[in-house]
């Protein structure tokens, strides 16, 4: 059985899952104020730095030399699921 390493897989989700965040956000761009609207633009963010404690949302490391800030959002729509089929799908056909 060919099997996928998480190296390959994890990029190709997550991109698909970009590219259906913002078509979800163009769609939600186009569309009139209303209903619909508002469900292709409402969404769920995650925050790297919120799981690790901190308020601001960045991660600072002072180092007194140098001062190193590390921050990850991650942002989901509805339109997002259909990028992350579409990744499967896109790994599933292409082996």
């Amino acid at each position: 059985m060919n099997k996928r390493s998480l190296g390959l897989v994890t990029p190709v989700l997550l991109v698909g899952a970009m590219i259906g965040t913002l078509l979800g956000q163009l769609l939600g761009l186009v569309l009139p104020d209303g209903v619909v609207r508002n469900f292709f633009m409402q969404g769920i963010s995650f925050d790297l730095a919120g799981l690790v404690g901190s308020q601001t949302g960045v991660i600072t490391l002072n180092l007194i030399v140098l001062t190193l800030q590390f921050g990850l959002s991650l942002h989901f729509n509805i339109i997002s699921l259909f990028g992350l089929m579409a990744a499967y799908y896109f790994l599933r056909y292409f082996r």
